[in-house]
């Protein structure tokens, strides 16, 4: 379970408080959209799980409950943020969360020149696991294609760039091609409908139904302004935030 204890959010840079005295509890195979105008502190929260710097915890915390790690994974995470197998997100690095299973999908992919995205998708899958079970060019070649497939993705893209010359659409598909390779256990989508049109955002959603499919405990955390998202994914919770809080 992702556990969000009475959090308060400034930005990193100033005193100026975003996010004031949030609690939620994000259990496996849950479904939470979260909802609010804009500047009610939606992306600020998700950016800050994930560990964004601009962004830092006055206080509360973010914690990860619940949940087993094997032996590789956890040499990877700094220990003292590890007490009885509960995972202090907090103070821990981006990549260390990312590790511990947390994924945000960002309104705006960055674009990577020079960075093959195959080899990109085959450096993050490899460093999640033991040498033995690493995947060599040819083997990754083909898991790389068998997952392309669950969510309808061009191979041709396989051959490009990350996300270089991508339309929106095939960028925001990308997020959820990442997510298949890195199996996430916390997904949190920020606006990933953002500037699609009505065709890519129906491609996009029905590939994040098929995600949920084939990893039913996987948690979803989403901000969309997309009505119809919940005829994909029918939501287990709605929140509501204004002005920094929860209110609903």
């Amino acid at each position: 379970m992702l556990k969000i204890e009475n959090i308060f959010i400034n930005l990193a840079e100033g005193k100026k408080e975003i996010v004031k005295g949030v609690s939620l509890d994000f259990k496996p195979s849950e479904v939470h959209l979260l909802n609010g105008k804009n500047g009610s502190g939606k992306s600020t929260l998700v950016n800050t799980i994930m560990g964004n710097p601009i962004y830092s915890v006055a206080s509360g915390s973010i914690k990860i409950t619940d949940e087993k790690y094997n032996d590789f994974i956890v040499s990877k995470i700094d220990s003292e943020l590890i007490d009885n197998d509960v995972l202090d997100l907090t103070s821990m690095e981006p990549n260390e969360r990312s590790l511990a299973g947390v994924f945000l999908a960002n309104q705006y992919p960055t674009e990577i020149p020079g960075v093959s995205l195959t080899s990109y998708l085959r450096l993050i899958y490899n460093s999640r696991r033991e040498k033995s079970e690493q995947l060599n060019v040819y083997k990754f070649k083909q898991f790389i294609k068998e997952r392309a497939e669950i969510i309808k993705y061009p191979e041709a893209l396989l051959q490009r760039n990350l996300n270089e010359g991508f339309s929106g659409g095939e960028k925001k598909k990308t997020e959820i091609l990442q997510m298949l390779v890195l199996e996430s256990r916390y997904i949190m989508l920020d606006e990933i409908d953002s500037g699609l049109d009505k065709q890519s955002v129906k491609e996009v959603f029905e590939g994040l139904v098929n995600f949920k499919k084939l990893f039913p405990k996987t948690c979803f955390i989403i901000i969309t302004h997309y009505d119809r998202a919940q005829e994909y994914l029918e939501p287990d919770y709605i929140h509501e935030m204004s002005d920094g809080k929860l209110i609903a």
